[in-house]
């Protein structure tokens, strides 16, 4: 099922040195360089470099999901295939998955991927360096144990549209979202619905019909699951004790009912909690979590960037105090967040000939040293079938910014 590649070339890098600059593919943005819509504040002038690392190829069909496990990239794409790229050298080290369906997300948790499908189903693969095949398929949910329990009441059955029935424990269409919370798996559908499933069984335990239209993504931190739909909403959930520890809705973002939301992300800073939604209108918009109000608006707006993107936003990720957008106008947009949550712009990257569908961002250091070295990798997956791998430096921007407060302090003097 997966085959090791270890006779395949190992990846050409295109850069030799994180620390090298060049301005090929970057773009400033000095002129109304903060896009904030409700809340102004102070220009920052951009000076992250960012360079391309390499480019993966491999894929048949579009990328649609990237996950990071430990030493892998995995990537996943429409054409049913998994590659497993190995750092440092990000060499192609495995595939699985084919023949099983059209993968729409990934997730790796320890030695165990998740794989969501267009067939309504997520599968389950295990990690063994003892066999031939590195991730060999574990299980398929809804599981057989679990089908058979629930399909002779009639009563676990639910309308799911005109003469067609299924159980409540199986989504009724494509599985477009995973996330991993607190031993649990929740599953966003286009069937508008999000299942909740038990790590250690894989047996459904509650199934929430969440949404008035499709759901494009969902994330779970720290007791609240945030799920975002095409319905314009971003709902956000919590365990009722009261209720067996079933979920209630504890929240609903919207900004206008005319954007679907494609992505969201959540960050801290300190105590402080903020989410960020990607329209498809080409809008990022944020909020923060005011935990003085107890009733469900106890959410405050605090950034609206009516124009992050020229078209729809598909995916986010975030990596320390940074910001990374995905967008169908084929670029990736760089965002510093700031103390009170509003957003940056302090670069774009280009170099994708189709939309971005999915964004990985993380501190492991260019060519797999330490803390990255005062920047980040970024990984892009694009439509155009192509993997580009990105160093992003922030040291540029830090001494800038030391430059700048120096030269304040000496205008102040005089």
């Amino acid at each position: 099922m997966a085959s090791p590649s270890s006779s395949s070339p190992t990846t050409p890098l295109l850069l030799k040195s994180p620390s090298s600059t060049s301005d090929s593919d970057f773009e400033n943005n000095n002129n109304n360089n903060h896009h904030h819509h409700h809340h102004p504040c102070k220009v920052i002038i951009p000076m992250q470099i960012h360079k391309p690392v390499a480019i993966l190829s491999g894929h048949v069909g579009s990328i649609s999901s990237l996950a990071l496990c430990g030493e892998f990239l995995l990537s996943a794409s429409q054409s049913h295939d998994i590659i497993v790229w190995q750092h440092p050298d990000l060499r192609r080290f495995a595939t699985f998955g084919h023949g099983h369906g059209s993968v729409k997300s990934l997730l790796a948790l320890s030695n165990h991927v998740f794989t969501a499908h267009q067939d309504g189903h997520i599968r389950v693969w295990k990690l063994s360096r003892r066999s031939e095949n590195l991730f060999r398929l574990l299980s398929t949910l809804p599981t057989t144990k679990d089908y058979l329990g629930n399909f002779l009441k009639q009563s676990n059955y639910v309308q799911t549209r005109r003469h067609h029935k299924k159980l409540w424990i199986q989504h009724a269409d494509t599985i477009s979202c995973l996330a991993v919370h607190n031993g649990v798996i929740y599953s966003g559908s286009w069937d508008k619905s999000i299942k909740v499933w038990r790590l250690s069984d894989f047996k459904c335990l509650e199934s929430i019909k969440a949404h008035e239209d499709a759901i494009n993504a969902v994330v779970a931190h720290k007791g609240l699951v945030y799920s975002a739909s095409a319905d314009g909403k971003i709902k956000i959930w919590k365990k009722d004790e009261k209720k067996s520890f079933l979920h209630c809705l504890k929240g609903v973002l919207e900004r206008n009912k005319d954007v679907s939301w494609n992505s969201v992300i959540v960050c801290e800073d300190g105590r402080r909690r903020f989410v960020y939604g990607g329209g498809s209108d080409g809008s990022v918009v944020g909020w923060e979590e005011d935990e003085q109000q107890e009733q469900k608006e106890g959410w405050n707006l605090v950034c609206d960037i009516n124009k992050a993107h020229e078209m729809a936003v598909l995916c986010l990720c975030s990596v320390g105090e940074m910001v990374c957008s995905g967008s169908a106008d084929k670029s990736v947009g760089l965002w510093r967040r700031e103390r009170g949550g509003g957003l940056v712009k302090v670069g774009v990257i280009r170099g994708h000939e189709g939309p971005v569908k999915c964004l990985q961002a993380s501190r492991l250091g260019f060519g797999g040293g330490g803390e990255g070295g005062g920047g980040f990798m970024v990984y892009s997956g694009g439509l155009d079938k192509s993997l580009r791998v990105w160093w992003v430096s922030m040291e540029s921007s830090e001494v800038k910014k030391d430059n700048d407060k120096k030269k304040d302090l000496r205008s102040l003097s005089y």
